[in-house]
């Protein structure tokens, strides 16, 4: 599934995006700020605290966490450990030089000199990464099976990213600095962005008020052709003068809006694919509401993937067109086709699949989420097994959930900066759409929980009946270009790469850096990070044998997957002179009505 980014989107995911980085801006506590901090509330540690007396805090909180056996001797190395650890720390308290204790305060949480110059605040820190990294190394200790095992060490990193004393003012040095240096102003207006965001329902990443689709993000030029009651078809404007002879369909993900794919012009797949000499087209999602929420996965492929593809089959005056799905649009797209194949029809001269998971085997920190009880209870609030009929999962929710995937960057991050420093988060256009959020009706979604994420049924030849059809994925004929970003923690790079040994056609794998979502939006002229590509070599059944093989390259992908594309594309012809053809006339100009509803 896809979400923000990450997703991501984190300072570092971010960084190919147009607009400010995430990464908050310096702290403004003066040197004579801190030292009023220092003596107001800054004391050494209390000499009657031993420092062996934390290992049993410690271990009384993962207690809670757990109930499950770690090994004694495991146990005992590190409560061995942490008893050093921390006499070192004690010690260099005492001597007044914590701050250059062996584990300095590297973490970026605590990286403004006023922990550091603070020796209580230095002692803190420090006391507390030590806790953390316990905790955590018990975590891995635990006995036990291992989506068990999986789900503590989650939830004790959800528990220590929370207990930083960074997110509290009456432990946050810097942001106690601030205070008094604003004289309380910080302080105010973090109160007041706190009650906005109350009334907004969630923390805000960005200044919300500097986007607006249309105007300044999704603006490839364009027009809707067609539209029903799931999508509009978006229908983009040539910027070359001939294109070629075969139409390109985008299916994003339902998950989030399509503007992912066209948030600023120097960094849009979309226009890059027009300004390549593709005539391209865009299958923008309605956001469900309350006449959504029967809606079936099958609807979302028939109603939704497959007629879109025959439209543009009618506007393009093409059999085949070359098609490309992102993250649960591309599950979505290899469905269809797979619909299409077992009815004897291929209407796909390429398909294309961005961090998209087929093979769900194994799907890194999402599986944690599902197992046959987490299934079920969905099944019987939200499916069509509900007493009360079926409902909606809330966009919200999803975006909650996504965030706290990555908790320190997306939301504690916030927490400190919006609320205890009182500073406005910078426009971001990537955290705009991050924020965008998009309902899914209850049945599709639990549809996908099931089929995917539990059974892993979508792989198997014959397993599932969608649409009316059994399914074989492996009787698509199109050539299939898949693309893995290596630090996806939505969909890893290696389930990625399982997509090719579900197929049986032509297969190209690429593999990017950085996320879910920044590694797709890599724009080409930017030359940022790097690629991996393994040239004419076998696709091995493991990951890490075609890794081994690959090799790194500078730059975007999108140069790659563009010769790739264009090998499939066909003939160049001069571009249409309008949108459309007279069966399907232009309805609204890109980006249309669907984009613009909110969750």
């Amino acid at each position: 599934m896809t979400r923000r980014t990450r997703a991501p989107a984190s300072a570092s995911e971010g960084a190919s995006t147009t607009g400010p980085a995430v990464k908050r801006r310096s702290p403004r506590a003066t040197a004579a700020a801190a030292e009023k901090t220092e003596a107001a509330g800054a004391a050494a540690p209390q000499a009657e605290t031993k420092p062996g007396d934390g290992f049993a805090e410690i271990w009384k909180s993962f207690s809670a966490f757990s109930g499950l056996q770690i090994p004694m001797n495991a146990l005992a190395a590190l409560q061995s450990d942490y008893l050093k650890q921390a006499t070192e720390l004690w010690n260099a308290s005492l001597h007044g030089s914590v701050a250059e204790a062996p584990q300095a305060l590297k973490d970026r949480r605590f990286a403004n000199p006023a922990w550091s110059s603070n020796p209580a605040s230095a002692f803190m820190a420090q006391l507390y990464l030590l806790n953390a990294k316990t905790l955590q190394q018990l975590a891995e200790k635990v006995e036990g099976e291992d989506k068990t095992k999986a789900r503590i060490r989650f939830a004790v990193q959800q528990f220590v990213d929370a207990a930083s004393p960074s997110n509290f003012l009456a432990l946050n040095p810097e942001a106690q600095a601030l205070a008094l240096q604003s004289k309380g102003e910080s302080i105010a207006k973090g109160m007041q962005q706190l009650w906005d965001d109350l009334q907004r329902g969630h923390v805000s990443q960005t200044d919300e008020s500097a986007f607006e689709v249309g105007r300044n993000v999704a603006t490839t030029a364009g027009d809707i052709v067609f539209e029903n009651d799931f999508f509009q078809l978006i229908e983009y404007k040539p910027l070359t003068e001939q294109v070629h002879e075969r139409p390109f369909l985008l299916v994003p993900p339902c998950i989030n809006k399509y503007y992912i794919l066209d948030l600023q012009p120097d960094n849009s797949l979309i226009r890059y694919a027009v300004s390549q000499g593709h005539r391209t087209f865009v299958l923008s999602w309605r956001n469900p509401d309350d006449h959504c929420k029967t809606w079936t996965w099958d609807d979302y492929v028939e109603s939704a993937v497959i007629q879109a593809i025959a439209v543009v089959q009618d506007i393009g005056g093409a059999k085949q067109i070359d098609t490309l799905g992102f993250c649960v649009g591309g599950t979505l797209l290899a469905t269809g086709l797979g619909v299409l194949a077992a009815r004897g029809q291929h209407p796909a001269a390429s398909m294309t699949l961005l961090t998209t998971l087929i093979d769900f085997s194994s799907n890194g920190i999402l599986d944690i989420f599902v197992d046959e009880a987490s299934v079920h209870q969905r099944e019987t609030t939200l499916g069509l097994q509900s007493p009360k009929g079926p409902g909606l999962l809330k966009g919200q929710e999803l975006a909650t959930t996504f965030s706290f995937l990555r908790p320190n960057d997306l939301v504690w991050n916030y927490v400190v900066a919006n609320y205890l420093k009182g500073e406005a988060p910078p426009p971001f256009d990537l955290l705009y759409w991050n924020g965008d959020s998009t309902n899914l009706p209850g049945p599709m979604y639990c549809w996908y929980l099931r089929h995917t994420y539990l059974q892993n049924e979508l792989k198997q030849p014959g397993k599932l009946t969608v649409c009316g059809e059994k399914l074989d994925l492996s009787k698509i004929k199109a050539p299939v270009f898949i693309y893995g970003s290596r630090e996806d923690h939505i969909v890893p790079w290696e389930a990625a790469y399982r997509s090719t040994q579900v197929f049986t056609s032509e297969r190209t794998f690429v593999m990017g850096a950085s996320g879910h979502i920044a590694g797709v939006i890599n724009p080409a002229s930017k030359n940022k990070r790097s690629h991996w590509v393994a040239g004419n070599a076998k696709l091995p059944a493991a990951p890490e044998q075609w890794l081994a093989a690959a090799e790194e390259r500078a730059g975007s992908w999108w140069p790659v997957w563009a010769e790739w594309l264009a090998s499939h594309a066909g003939a160049l012809k001069p571009a249409p002179k309008a949108p459309g053809n007279r069966k399907y006339k232009a309805i609204e100009p890109a980006p249309g009505r669907y984009v613009q509803q909110k969750a």
